[in-house]
């Protein structure tokens, strides 16, 4: 039986380095966000950063480790192995649950994973130890501590509302101060704005790291605790006369400065705070099997584990190795920046496609905000009024020059980000609140890039719909990781061995599946990104260059779509039409996006370039209804026989196959013509084109022939003459697209293209 919980250790600390793995991938949001997003540095100096503020934190979490053991359950109340039960559940649905929201880029919090894995699955065992004595249900207050639970949850509530309106009030002032255009008045407030920042996270540094320090002695904590205010007053002093020398001396950043002291200390935070969520479990484990087996021949099932009710106490070794592995998952893992981009495209300053659609609750909240802001905008005088507008002007070129390539905001918003964050935690973390630094730091970038007014009437639905998906993502990791566990538990208390076989498989398949759809997603999105075209390289010649490129790209997919279902017709393939529909829709996305980045390409033409640019929002126009017009032959394709409706007859595949080949002779012959970049045979181009729409005509006219013969039912009709319409677009609209490439060209030629 030893040989059993000896298994389950093992399996216990291989799940908990998987757990750093993804959990890491989630969390480094929190510490990456506002380096990455304002490009404060090349990304290896970022993650170089934020990898020293790892090892640091690592050794800061010794005692970080009680909630594992007795926070949310008590241990006098369960046996050696309900507790190797509990602690095996959570680590499987842990990495489960995290794993999932990696993969989807969306940014959860580790800590909240952790309590509510650990609470699902003592209460399973509760349920079930209370269900086998006479114990009713106004018993599980004997097993569980609700109080530490219902705590919890109202901290992250509280610390959700209080991060995004302070940060959303700090910011707003903070860009009163020095506009966007910060190079005007950073040289007159620089030392005294990185000093404060500076302070503030020192501030957090004290109250997080040096409290859970393994090596910081009592006498030391205990004059940190007693001199902290004069601490933090002489560090205000010396750092703003500090950093004014090395601005007049060396020309110091100071914001960039403020970004990466931000981004060391939150990484430290991180370490700290969150390996409880990846190791304290395991460690737990470890603790109860120690105290096992120095009882010779006690019974598992009866031997209590009143021991795990001592502090713990973890040897810096074991916090450096985990921290060294929190380095290298944050280095290889593609997840994490998945999960950063979200974070980041939420907030940045700039318009482009957005990941979420806008909805219901959205839009009421965005018209509700303008008609808010109308009312109060009607009692502010309107000299007041004009000198806020000016003081929130777009930056002009020359800060626009000097910003970094990419960049989604700037380094006032970045330094502001981590600055707050940090505070609010160490203020949270003092107050002894619990809270999740994942929520508090996402809150803080959503309420500054509110106050930047990143949300504007372009972007507010969708940007708020994101953080609302966030959020409900967010309670969604409490009751997943609740119901996750509780199951889990249920099924390894009865199922032994084998369940617990059986769950490890479930996990590593998962694990595997959502990989697949990870690269999937990667695979896709690099698709798009190489469609972009870098704004110092936006000329008429480049220009025409792509869009003959995009244009070929999109021509050959339809055709492979319009062969794919018109063979899925024939054999009633719900596969090969699921997949042409999938297909569809990823074209359709692709070409979504060159129309919304259409803007951002025109405003970087130069202006003797209008022509060129008429030409190409001609061509992306035609490539969107062609779009449409694959689309609006496939879709109901797939429906007419995912129903199961009657299939095609003979006759009508035979004409819809003819058509099919000479449509595909025909956009073959486009694409080569624009691969040659020669438009001699346009004549012949139109030639095929009038020969496919007679067949379409003389196919509709035998259809409408079937029709009165009543050889075909009402839905077979409607699809057959549906997708002759399309059809019959699809052509047209393809030789138009050509004519536009011909007269792109050939309007080109006739002056210089742009240098």
């Amino acid at each position: 039986m030893d040989y059993l919980y000896l298994f389950i250790i093992v399996i216990l600390f291989i799940l908990a380095f998987s757990d750093l793995y993804v959990g890491v991938a989630n969390d480094a949001v929190n510490f990456l966000n506002s380096a990455i997003g304002a490009k404060v540095a090349s990304f290896k100096t970022v993650m170089i950063i934020a990898s020293v503020g790892l090892i640091v934190g690592a050794t800061f979490s010794s005692g970080l480790m009680e909630i594992a053991r007795k926070g949310l359950f008590y241990p006098t109340q369960f046996s050696f192995s309900d507790v190797m039960i509990i602690f095996l559940a959570v680590m499987i649905a842990d990495v489960i649950l995290l794993d999932i929201f990696n993969t989807f880029g969306l940014p959860t919090s580790t800590t909240v994973s952790i309590v509510f894995d650990l609470l699902g699955a003592s209460v399973g065992v509760a349920l079930i130890k209370i269900s086998e004595s006479d114990q009713t249900m106004q018993d599980l207050g004997l097993y569980i501590n609700s109080g530490k639970a219902l705590a919890i949850i109202t901290g992250i509530l509280v610390s959700v509302a209080m991060a995004f309106t302070i940060g959303a009030l700090v910011q707003y002032i903070t860009r009163i101060i020095f506009t966007f255009n910060i190079r005007h008045n950073l040289k007159y407030f620089a030392s005294i704005w990185g000093a404060a920042a500076i302070t503030g996270i020192l501030y957090f540094i004290i109250i997080k790291g040096a409290k859970g320090a393994s090596f910081v002695t009592p006498e030391l904590l205990a004059y940190i605790n007693e001199h902290t205010i004069s601490i933090l007053f002489m560090s205000l002093l010396i750092l703003t006369i500090l950093l004014q020398l090395l601005i007049l001396l060396f020309n110091l950043n100071v914001l960039k400065l403020v970004v990466f002291s931000g981004t060391f200390a939150l990484a430290l935070a991180f370490a700290g705070n969150d390996m409880v969520n990846f190791i304290g479990v395991p460690l737990a484990g470890l603790k109860a099997f120690q105290l096992f087996i120095a009882s010779p021949g006690a019974d598992p099932d009866t031997f209590m584990m009143s021991g795990l009710m001592e502090d713990a106490v973890t040897e810096t070794w074991v916090l450096l190795v985990a921290g060294i592995f929190m380095v290298f998952a944050l280095w290889s893992s593609k997840k994490a920046r998945s999960v950063i981009e979200t974070e980041v495209n939420l907030g940045r300053q700039t318009e482009g496609s957005e990941r979420f659609n806008s909805s219901i609750l959205s839009r009421n909240l965005v018209r509700g905000a303008l008609r808010f802001s109308g009312a109060i905008s009607s009692f502010i005088p309107s000299r007041t009024s004009d000198w806020i507008e000016k003081r929130f002007e777009q930056p002009d070129q020359v800060t626009r020059d000097e910003m970094p390539q990419g960049a989604a905001f700037d380094l006032l918003r970045g330094s502001v980000n981590l600055v707050i964050a940090s505070v609010l935690i160490a203020i949270g973390t003092s107050l002894k609140l619990p809270l999740s630094t994942t929520y508090v730091t996402f809150m803080v970038a959503m309420g500054t890039s509110l106050s930047d007014r990143a949300w504007d009437r372009e972007s507010a639905v969708y940007r708020i719909t994101g953080v609302l998906s966030v959020i409900g993502g967010w309670f969604f990791t409490a009751l997943a990781a609740f119901t996750l566990a509780i199951t889990a538990a249920i099924i390894i208390y009865y199922g032994g061995l084998i369940a617990i076989i059986v769950l490890l498989g479930l996990t590593i398949y998962l694990a595997f599946r959502t990989h697949a759809i990870h690269l999937r997603r990667s695979d896709d999105k690099k698709a798009d990104l190489s469609l972009d075209m870098p704004a110092d390289e936006i000329t008429s010649a480049a220009i025409i260059s792509r869009s003959s490129k995009n244009i070929q790209e999109v021509l050959k997919v339809v055709i492979t779509i319009l062969n794919d279902t018109v063979a899925g017709l024939a054999d009633e393939d719900r596969k090969a039409l699921k997949n042409a529909k999938v297909s569809v829709q990823k074209l359709n996305n692709t070409t979504k996006r060159w129309k919304t980045h259409m803007s951002t390409v025109l405003s970087n033409l130069k202006e003797d370039s209008a022509e060129t640019g008429q030409y190409y929002v001609q061509a992306i126009d035609y490539l969107r209804e062609i779009n449409h017009c694959i689309s609006y032959i496939v879709n109901p394709s797939h429906e007419h026989i995912e129903n199961n409706h009657k299939s095609l007859i003979t006759s009508q595949i035979e004409e819809i196959s003819r058509i099919q080949g000479e449509i595909t002779i025909f956009i073959e012959e486009i694409i080569l013509m624009l691969h040659k970049s020669s438009f001699e045979d346009f004549d012949l181009i139109v030639s095929r084109q009038q020969a496919i729409m007679r067949l379409l005509d003389d196919s509709r006219k035998k259809q409408i022939k079937r029709i009165k013969n009543n050889e075909t039912g009402t839905r077979n009709s409607v699809l057959y003459l549906n997708i002759l319409a399309e059809l019959k677009n699809l052509s047209l609209f393809s030789v138009n697209l050509l004519k536009t490439e011909r007269d792109f060209l050939a309007a080109a030629k006739q002056r210089p293209l742009d240098k």
